[in-house]
């Protein structure tokens, strides 16, 4: 019975409205609040509903050629959208497209929680990798080439030549092996230094690795070129060209041995994770019998005849362990520049 009775006020007050709409002198479009004005007061909200419907005329657009108001202000007229929901969501046109800053084909989807990155290691450098191999290499077929001037090296280290007797020089390809040899201890000691300072500091550098190796390597290059230029001068000035030749074959001897200690050392630091402090403790001691070994080249080459033990102590302080200090206060002032601190 409600339903019947209401449905009958809602027919009653459409046709009254349709009949105010054909006796008012406006025609087209009019707005919801003249519909409801037509209505008697108590018509219920279904009575207004259906008159709007029946007098109101919606307004088709056609969206897809309407301007796109997300846009940004420098951008041309959107394309015709044809997107399909079926495909993922950044292969469809979105509002603020074309705009050249959103680029949503480049979207990454990861799943999971991502992991720490893998730190650096010499181990996994392939560059110092091939460095090392290559040196190890090249030593070894010079050792096993140049074995017969080792062992004359070795002999006439501990063994000096007399007074009078002839001083045997060395090949070209001799000297080129020493000098190589020279060159690889820079290395090693390089290496050794930059793998102590990131594992006992826990330190960042602020360049790039190699950058780093090769800044060390050129200290110690450099470290021996003045020594090897203070020896000249010093010797040239208080001894003769024949001790001098001496005391030179035995420093580059010193040098390159050192290197061929220290090898093995930096092999074992990189690839078989051996303590820093041990290596430390062995890279010490190599550099303190070199210099002992140093010390008595020295005296046995300019103050052996003449028993002068405190001109040797001062030769040696002023030309070998002075550079030492001074060298290490310069590589001390490179590490903190060359470290960040996080």
């Amino acid at each position: 019975m409600i339903s019947e009775q209401d449905s009958a006020q809602v027919s009653t007050a459409t046709e009254a409205a349709h009949q105010h709409a054909a006796q008012t002198p406006h025609s087209g479009w009019h707005s919801p609040a003249q519909i409801l004005s037509w209505l008697p007061k108590t018509a219920t909200p279904w009575q207004q509903d259906s008159a709007i419907r029946a007098n109101f005329k919606f307004v088709e657009k056609d969206w897809l050629h309407m301007p796109n108001p997300m846009r940004t202000p420098t951008t041309k007229a959107d394309p015709k959208i044809t997107g399909n929901f079926t495909k993922p969501l950044y292969h469809t046109h979105s509002l603020v497209q074309p705009d050249s800053i959103y680029r949503p084909e480049y979207a990454v989807y990861r799943r999971g929680v991502a992991g720490d990155p893998v730190p650096y290691t010499i181990a996994g450098d392939s560059i110092i990798t091939s460095v090392l191999l290559f040196c190890f290499i090249i030593a070894s077929i010079a050792i096993a080439q140049a074995r017969h001037f080792l062992e004359r090296q070795l002999k006439s280290f501990f063994r000096p030549p007399r007074e009078g007797t002839t001083v045997i020089t060395e090949t070209s390809n001799e000297m080129r092996f020493q000098f190589f040899l020279v060159a690889q201890t820079c290395l090693v000691l390089a290496l050794i230094l930059f793998i102590s300072s990131r594992s006992m500091a826990q330190e960042s550098l602020s360049i790039v690795h190699y950058q780093a190796l090769g800044l060390f390597t050129g200290i110690f290059a450099a470290y021996l070129l003045v020594k090897f230029l203070l020896y000249s001068i010093v010797d040239w000035v208080f001894f003769d060209k024949k001790k001098n030749i001496q005391w030179m074959k035995a420093f580059l001897f010193i040098i390159a041995a050192e290197g061929i200690l220290l090898f093995p050392i930096v092999l074992l630091l990189a690839y078989f994770h051996l303590s820093v402090s041990s290596a430390s403790i062995y890279t010490l001691s190599v550099i303190l019998i070199a210099k002992l070994l140093a010390f008595y080249k020295i005296y046995t080459i300019f103050f052996k005849h003449n028993t002068a033990i405190l001109q040797s102590f001062l030769y040696f302080c002023a030309l070998e362990v002075m550079p030492l200090g001074i060298l290490w206060g310069v590589l001390m002032m490179t590490g903190s520049y060359l470290t960040t601190i996080f």
